[in-house]
C-alpha cells in the first residue's frame, strides 16, 4: 500500500513477512498488556500492517494497520463490531480505517507520531480517501481517570448526526450524559491519547459514548475525520512530511 518512508532515523514501511507481523503483535501485547487479546486477528489479514522502526537502534517503536473500505463494506471494519455505522455508510466516498495504533512503552519521541501521520497522509492522498476513522483508545476501563477529557469531547468534538455512530456494544460509558461540566483543559489534554489529540487538531469528531472493551482493557471512542474538512494549513503541513 505504501513505499517505505524515511524521516531522520525513523522509517515507516509495510510489514512484508511473518517475522514483521509477529513483531507487531509483540508490540501490541507490550502496549495493551499481557492479559489482553493483542495477537493477530481476522482484520490483520484484510489490512496493511505498517511498522515504524528506529533505524539507529534497529527497534520497532510503533505499528498500526490500514484497511481501505467503501461505504458498502463498512460492516467489514473493526469498528463495526462495537458501533452501529449505518449513518456513516450514507456519508459516501472511500474510507480508510486506522487500527491497532500503538507506540512502544517508554518511547516519547514526537517524531514517531509525525511519521505515522506522514505515512497515513500518503495513503489518503493516493487512494483519494474521503473519511479516515477508527477506534481511539484510553488505557484501562475506569472512566473516572478521564472525566475532564470526556467533558471536553462532549463540549466540542461530538460527531454530527449525519454520520455519528449509534450504540451497539454491550458495555458503554455514556459520557455525553455523565460528563456535563466545564472541563479543566489542562487535565483534559494531559490524559487525552496522543492519537486522539492529533485527530482533534485536524477537525476529527467522536462518538457520543465510549465503549468499554474488557478484552483489550481499554475505553474507546469512535473517531472520524472528514478529509475535506481538514484546514488547508494543516493539510499543507501534513503533505510536507511526506
Amino acid at each position: 500500500m505504501i513505499e517505505p518512508l524515511i524521516k531522520g532515523r525513523l522509517r515507516a514501511r509495510p510489514a512484508i513477512d511473518d517475522a514483521d507481523r509477529a513483531a507487531a503483535c509483540a508490540l501490541r501485547q507490550a502496549c495493551f498488556g499481557a492479559e489482553t487479546i493483542a495477537g493477530a486477528d481476522v482484520f490483520d489479514t484484510r489490512s496493511t500492517q505498517i511498522l515504524v522502526e528506529d533505524t539507529a537502534s534497529d527497534t520497532l517503536v510503533s505499528c498500526f494497520r490500514l484497511l481501505s473500505l467503501e461505504r458498502g463494506s463498512l460492516t467489514q471494519s473493526y469498528a463495526a463490531q462495537f458501533y452501529e455505522l449505518s449513518a456513516l455508510a450514507a456519508f459516501g466516498g472511500r474510507m480508510l480505517e486506522l487500527g491497532r495504533f500503538c507506540v512502544a512503552p517508554g518511547c516519547h519521541d514526537p517524531d514517531v507520531v509525525r511519521i505515522v501521520w506522514a505515512a497515513i497522509t500518503e495513503v489518503v492522498d493516493r487512494l483519494q480517501v474521503d473519511m479516515l476513522f477508527g477506534c481511539t483508545s484510553f488505557q484501562g476501563v475506569d472512566p473516572d481517570i478521564y472525566l475532564d477529557a470526556f467533558a471536553l469531547l462532549r463540549a466540542r468534538h461530538v460527531a454530527p448526526a449525519s454520520w455519528s455512530p449509534a450504540r451497539k456494544a454491550a458495555h458503554v460509558y455514556e459520557y455525553a450524559e455523565k460528563a456535563k461540566f466545564k472541563p479543566n483543559l489542562t487535565k483534559a489534554w494531559r490524559v487525552m491519547p496522543p492519537l486522539l489529540r492529533s485527530y482533534l487538531a485536524m477537525g476529527g469528531r467522536v462518538s457520543d459514548h465510549a465503549v468499554v472493551d474488557y478484552e483489550m482493557n481499554t475505553l474507546h471512542v469512535f473517531t472520524g475525520l472528514e478529509v475535506a474538512a481538514i484546514p488547508a494549513q494543516r493539510k499543507r503541513l501534513l503533505r510536507a512530511l511526506v
